[in-house]
């Protein structure tokens, strides 16, 4: 079973490939409050069929490239 996370595509500039951001709220060990933190993935996408702000759903692959191990399966 692979992971799945949940993100938004904040460029396509590269063929073939996405880097989708991941949002997620992480709370400071020492003053209890929660801040944001975010993670940048480069996602497959083979057809070039998701654009800048769409919500997609990617999911973990075998290596496709140096950074790539991740593709997009679905928008949301």
């Amino acid at each position: 079973m692979s992971r799945k996370l949940k993100g938004t595509v904040v460029s396509d500039k590269m063929n073939k490939t996405r880097i989708v951001a991941i949002e997620k709220l992480k709370k400071h060990p020492r003053y209890q409050k929660f801040y944001k933190v975010t993670a940048r993935f480069k996602a497959h996408d083979e057809k070039n069929e998701y654009k800048t702000g769409d919500n997609v759903i990617i999911e973990e692959t075998r290596p496709l490239s140096k950074d790539k191990r991740w593709k997009i399966s679905e928008k949301i």
